[in-house]
């Protein structure tokens, strides 16, 4: 019998079409984990604020990256798992499954359903609820329905695993000689989503090295990720700094944030701007429109010179290689947390 490996990314609407759009965020944003508010709260932000006043602009972001072919997320998220399948060869199959919208997570399991073995990989370097969690925990009820569930290698995050640090770094490093400056922007969670992992008091500037005590704090892990490319990369406290995209409402989100740690760097004379998105291994809507689009006009409306969206590590082979050794290494027939 073969070894399974699923593969989950967040998803993506199958069209750039309003009614499309409209129920992958109603799918999306209904999940608890998501917006972590009583059903009775969250229902009507959902439908009486966020998707009439949204919806419109969303719709617009997906036609502004939409391909020829679809999805941008979607055919990154393919290749990986056909260069992967190549890979690893005969004695394993390789499965796609998406938390929202298509292929779901049930289609993907069920590619995987002669394998008596698998490895789950929530495509998060970093964990979050939000994102890992959620896919974890539907997955896992998928799984408890089987009647013989087989064993499982579970990878909850890779945040300074080498093969990704030396995936994204080799994107960067040819871009640093042509830019004034590094910005790692990833995407952002609301303050409450760390207090709920034991983070109470959310760091504003530098987070400690990992430990028990934040082992499973959002923050810290990119604070990590952003160190370990810092290091491989050799670049000092002033060519490179970190912060966080995406926030929505106005309660608290972890900070710095990316718009306004824009307006700090035009402040401190930089011109020419690199920005890598190292909680994202897919490029999607908010690499290729939220920063290679808006972002980028921002920064042109500041007065900067250049901003250069470096890509994610998308299905480049040193990513496929960091892949392999870290599933060859992790493959017991247990449960890994």
């Amino acid at each position: 019998m073969k070894n399974g490996l699923l593969l989950i990314n967040l998803g993506t609407p199958h069209s750039p079409q309003k009614i499309a759009v409209w129920r992958y965020l109603s799918e999306f944003l209904s999940d608890k984990r998501v917006i972590d508010l009583p059903a009775w709260l969250r229902y009507p932000l959902i439908y009486g604020i966020i998707l009439p006043f949204r919806l419109r602009k969303t719709t617009e972001a997906y036609r502004a990256i939409w391909t020829k072919k679809g999805s941008p997320l979607l055919l990154h998220s393919l290749d990986l798992q056909d260069q992967l399948q190549a890979r690893l060869g005969e004695d394993w199959q390789v499965s796609l499954g998406m938390r929202y919208g298509k292929p779901s997570l049930e289609e993907g399991l069920k590619d995987l359903a002669n394998c008596n073995h698998l490895t789950i990989l929530p495509l998060y370097p970093q964990y979050s609820s939000a994102a890992t969690g959620t896919a974890i925990e539907d997955i896992l009820k998928l799984i408890a329905l089987q009647n013989a569930p087989p064993s499982l290698t579970l990878i909850r995050d890779f945040y300074q695993e080498e093969g990704y640090i030396e995936a994204q770094a080799a994107l960067i490093q040819p871009k640093l000689a042509s830019h004034d400056y590094l910005l790692l922007s990833y995407h952002g969670l609301p303050e409450r989503h760390l207090h709920k992992t034991g983070c109470l008091k959310p760091c504003t500037t530098s987070c400690p090295p990992i430990r028990e005590a934040n082992q499973s704090c959002y923050r810290a892990q990119c604070y990590a990720t952003t160190e370990a490319l810092a290091k491989k990369l050799s670049l000092s406290p002033e060519e490179y700094g970190m912060s966080f995209q995406s926030r929505l409402g106005k309660t608290p989100w972890i900070k710095p944030y990316t718009d306004e740690f824009l307006v700090e760097l035009i402040n401190k004379g930089i011109k020419r701007l690199a920005v890598a998105c190292p909680s994202f291994v897919a490029d999607c809507l908010e690499t290729l429109e939220e920063i290679g689009i808006r972002a980028k006009e921002q920064w042109q409306q500041l007065g900067g010179e250049q901003l250069t969206l470096i890509p994610c590590v998308n299905d480049s082979q040193l990513w496929i290689e960091g892949l392999v050794k870290l599933i060859d290494k992790l493959q017991k027939p247990e449960i890994v947390l």
